[in-house]
Order: structure tokens, then sequence, then C-alpha cells
């Protein structure tokens, strides 16, 4: 492997790793089955898609056999003919998409990592390494992606291989935008109730929004103080997105803000005070249909008695034997 030069970096560092969500789920899915037999074992994957040099889009994977030995490192396998054979499989399916990498589950770089991307320069000569974080804890994207580059060194001595981080990005066509929608639409945690789940979605959102705010202050700051260049795109999309928010300095801009929430909390107060009579007439209904069962066994407990009584007064009248009066002719 040629050392990398500063130009060749600096290339890299241009380039945008782009991850569908249908990679995502697939590496989700793919460690969800290998969890069940051991939850700290990674898993090991293969990229596909299109690299067009300052833009690699990975666009579709699949999962290859691969066991490693978490005491020894160095101790790992990984089945190259199953790669081939899912490969020319793949290949007849979408010819469009090409091998341009692989994936594993981390979540941080293993020291095997050169040994298997070394693997992989046998099928692409510069494959991409994406480490997805299926275990995310943290507010942000779950992907990392990596070129292997050998590092100079200025006192002359050996050149190091090593990983060189590319910014990535999650992108998602039309298609797969509605297929995620419904699929985030099905999935539902039977321990919270709805108002709880929105909830949390609201505030996950939220500080997903405040931690991107953070980046461009500090950007902004940085360049702000000289340590970074000007980077007249980012500066372009970002008055772009200044220019989209309201000048709330205008009466009439913040008037129809105030009459918009205003209606926002008329349909809010409402809709409390409807289910407030909802409720209490729930509760009277209630209420009265518990009276009338109340009734109803009092009456049936009543009954319960009253055969008793009759039973027993029979019981006392075929003991006492009847007197004939026999001045009394018999009637006919």
């Amino acid at each position: 492997m040629p050392a990398t030069s500063t130009e060749q970096l600096t290339a890299l560092a241009s380039s945008t790793v782009i991850v569908h969500p249908l990679v995502l789920l697939s590496v989700a899915d793919h460690h969800a089955r290998s969890a069940a037999r051991s939850s700290n074992k990674r898993v090991v994957g293969v990229l596909l898609g299109q690299d067009n040099g300052k833009t690699v889009n990975v666009a579709n994977s699949f999962a290859i056999p691969f066991e490693e030995d978490e005491k020894d490192p160095k101790t790992w396998f990984l089945d190259h003919n199953y790669i081939e054979g899912m490969w020319q499989m793949f290949k007849k399916v979408n010819a469009r998409e090409r091998m341009i990498g692989w994936y594993h589950t981390g979540p941080k770089l293993r020291s095997s990592d050169q040994e298997i991307n070394e693997v992989f320069k046998r099928f692409i000569p510069r494959p991409v390494m994406v480490i997805v974080n299926v275990s995310q804890d943290h507010v942000g994207i779950p992907t990392s992606a990596y070129f292997a580059v050998e590092e100079i060194k200025d006192d002359g001595t050996e050149t190091q291989k090593t990983f060189f981080h590319v910014p990535s990005a999650i992108e998602a066509e039309e298609a797969e935008e509605i297929g995620v929608e419904h699929l985030l639409r099905d999935i539902k945690d039977s321990t919270t109730t709805t108002l709880t789940t929105r909830v949390a979605e609201q505030l996950s959102s939220l500080r997903g929004l405040q931690s991107r705010l953070s980046e461009v202050r500090d950007y902004l700051s940085n360049v702000a103080a000289g340590s970074l260049p000007v980077n007249h795109t980012v500066v372009y999309h970002l008055q772009d997105a200044l220019n989209l928010l309201p000048d709330l300095d205008e009466r009439e801009v913040t008037r129809a803000f105030t009459t918009n929430t205003n209606d926002q909390l008329l349909v809010v107060y409402l809709s409390a005070l409807v289910r407030a009579v909802i409720a209490l007439e729930k509760l009277v209904d209630n209420k009265a249909v518990n009276g009338v069962m109340e009734l109803e066994e009092a009456e049936g407990k009543e009954k319960e008695k009253a055969p008793g009584k009759k039973a027993k007064e029979s019981k006392d009248d075929a003991g006492e034997p009847k007197k004939i009066d026999a001045e009394k002719p018999a009637e006919k």
C-alpha cells in the first residue's frame, strides 16, 4: 500500500459517505439475530452502492459469517467463498450496486480492523469501513466512516497504517422515507402510553436540534477566531436557513403568531373541557349502574330468605294434627 500524500488526505476529507436507512435496518436486524447467541459479539457485513470519488453512496448490504476470539483479537475467521457467492447473486439482481466496503458494529475501532480491511482489498481497491452503533446511547448519527491510509511520519521512520475518518450522513429516497415512516408507525412499545411516547420523541428531537445548533455555534466561533478557514458553502447554507426565520420585530407577524397560538390553546381548552364532561358523565352512569346492581342484590337476598320462612311454617303445620268437629256433618 503506497503512502498517502497530503493531497490524497485532503481529497478524502472532502468526501462524504451517505448511508441509506435500508442499510441501518439490515445491520440492526443482523445484530439482533446475532445477539440472541452472544450479546457482546459484533457482526460484519458487506456494503453495496456507488463510489464516484467524492461521494460514497451506501444503498444496500448483506451479512457475512464472521467469528473472532474475544480474548485474542488477532484470531478471527471470515468466509471468502460466501462473499464471492453473495456478490455474484447481488450483481444479477442490481448491476448498478457495486461492492464498496464493509461494516461492523464495533462500536469502536479494533486492532483486527486493518487485517479485515486488507481482505476486502482483494475485491475492491478502496474499501470504506462504516461502524454502525446499534446500541445508540447519545443523540446523533449512529454511523462513523473510515478509509485505510498509510501515515507518513515527519521523523522519516516507517509508515504506519491507520484509519482516516470521513464525514457521514443519513439520506433516503422518497420510497425509503415512506417505508421507514410506516415501519416506525407500526413499532409500538406496549409498556408506554401514547402520550409518553410522543413526549419522548419530541424530547429526543429537541435534543438533536440543540446538538446541531451547538455544532453551528462552535463552528462559527472557530471561524471568527481564525482557527478554521471560511467555508463559503457552509455559510451560504446557514444564511438560507436564517432567511427562513420570521422577523418577530414586525407587529403583523407577532400578531399572527399570537392569534395562531391563541387558536391552538382554544382547541386544547375545548378538548380538555369535553374530556372532563365525558368523564363526569361516565362517573354518573357508573354510580347509577352500581345503585341498580345493589338494589337487585338486596332484592335477591330477600327472596332467598322468604322461601325459607314459608318452608318452616309449612313444616310446623304438618306436625300438628287437625281437629275435626263431630257436631258438624260431613259435607257431601
